[in-house]
């Protein structure tokens, strides 16, 4: 797919008429059991279960079957497996390629459950993780131990937004360890502004909670996994008991029609504020991939085609708790909320002190409270002053 396409790549995709069956949109179909009318079909559809075909309720139904083909259309995928959120989709991903005995390498800036999830599961099951700066680059090849099996990247990293070196990570690890799994967080991207599968990653996932579904309505995961990786993810995600119900699946189909639209009015939104923001007296850095006081700002400008609506930036002086009730309960438009990629615009804070205890690394280089913004689709006047208000509210 390249990217004069892509607006209709997003219409067509998982249209195909076995799914759609005369209508505009694919079926909803919901199932458990599929009958079989002989023998005969039911050996066949069990040998085919893992191609797409009816079989079981757990294996899918055309529903999704249709958003299956559509993500695998979109990133260039051998296959597709559904979760029932983007959490569920990096653990089962993760877990399909480690034994116990393992050693895997995270990028220190992932997400927070994706960290608590290697720190308080994969210990119990004697898998060691090896935590590493997100501007590491070429320089990873040096943690890569014998019993290495996976490494885990998200870019930009969660909060502080920092862009990895994704081509150069790769070109590294495959030159000291060709068979080592390449799994990236692609949430931020949506799969559209960064290509994952075609720079070498293996198997590219989203929270399609976020972006994907687009309306904060419902929570569904996605991995996409090339060839190489395909069967291995596929079978170990479904013994895992991995699933997602039908209408979930529609709705996520649906919300890829408007995706590319969406996404560009979230990238003018946020870039318009993020530049806003960075002549603030009250703000110390402004952490936007597409600004150039962003870290790994070049890779960004290297490697993706464009920016989402989620983006943070620090103040010059950190809250106190009373400040930051004044400063957070007083918004307009921004309201207080996990989760981004919606309609609506949100924020949330963190404390210096809270993040200096989930990084492994290095020490942060600032001491006021970092805001996380997610841009909605609002009027940016509007939200420009939501946003100067809060400041005034913390002026004394």
């Amino acid at each position: 797919m390249t990217k004069k396409n892509i607006e209709t790549s997003l219409i067509i995709a998982g249209r195909n008429k076995k799914y759609t069956q005369g209508s505009i949109n694919p079926v909803i179909q919901r199932a458990s059991s599929i009958i079989f009318d002989s023998y005969y079909k039911k050996k066949q559809a069990t040998n085919n279960c893992t191609q797409n075909k009816l079989c079981y309720g757990r294996r899918g139904t055309l529903t999704h079957f249709a958003l299956k083909e559509a993500m695998m259309q979109l990133e260039h995928g051998a296959g597709c497996s559904l979760y029932p959120c983007g959490t569920a989709a990096i653990a089962s991903s993760i877990l399909a390629f480690v034994s116990a005995g393992d050693n895997i390498l995270v990028t220190d800036a992932v997400y927070e459950p994706t960290k608590i999830f290697c720190q308080n599961v994969l210990r119990k099951m004697q898998i060691s993780v090896t935590w590493f700066d997100p501007l590491i680059g070429n320089n990873i090849s040096s943690l890569i131990k014998q019993n290495t099996r996976l490494i885990f990247l998200e870019s930009p990293g969660s909060l502080t937004m920092e862009v990895q070196d994704i081509p150069g990570i790769i070109e590294a690890v495959r030159k000291k360890s060709p068979n080592i799994t390449i799994i990236l967080d692609n949430t931020w991207s949506a799969g559209i502004f960064l290509q994952a599968l075609n720079v070498g990653v293996d198997i590219s996932i989203q929270s399609g909670t976020k972006y994907l579904v687009g309306h904060s309505d419902a929570m569904i995961g996605t991995a996409v996994a090339n060839a190489k990786c395909w069967k291995q993810l596929s079978e170990q995600s479904y013994l895992m008991g991995q699933t997602v119900d039908p209408d979930t699946a529609y709705m996520t189909l649906r919300g890829l029609r408007t995706l590319y639209v969406r996404l560009k009015q979230h990238e003018k939104n946020a870039l318009h504020i993020a530049h806003w923001l960075s002549n603030n007296p009250f703000v110390y850095r402004v952490n936007h991939p597409a600004l150039p006081e962003c870290k790994g700002h070049k890779y960004f400008v290297r490697d993706f085609s464009g920016s989402s609506g989620l983006f943070s930036f620090i103040l010059k002086k950190r809250l106190n708790f009373q400040q930051l009730t004044k400063y957070l309960d007083n918004f307009k438009y921004f309201h207080i909320a996990y989760s981004w990629g919606g309609f609506e615009s949100l924020i949330l804070t963190s404390q210096p002190e809270e993040l200096k205890n989930i990084r492994k690394t290095k020490k942060l280089d600032f001491t006021g409270t970092l805001v996380r913004l997610h841009i909605g689709l609002e009027n940016t006047d509007d939200l420009i002053r939501d946003l100067s208000d809060g400041f005034n509210r913390i002026k004394e």
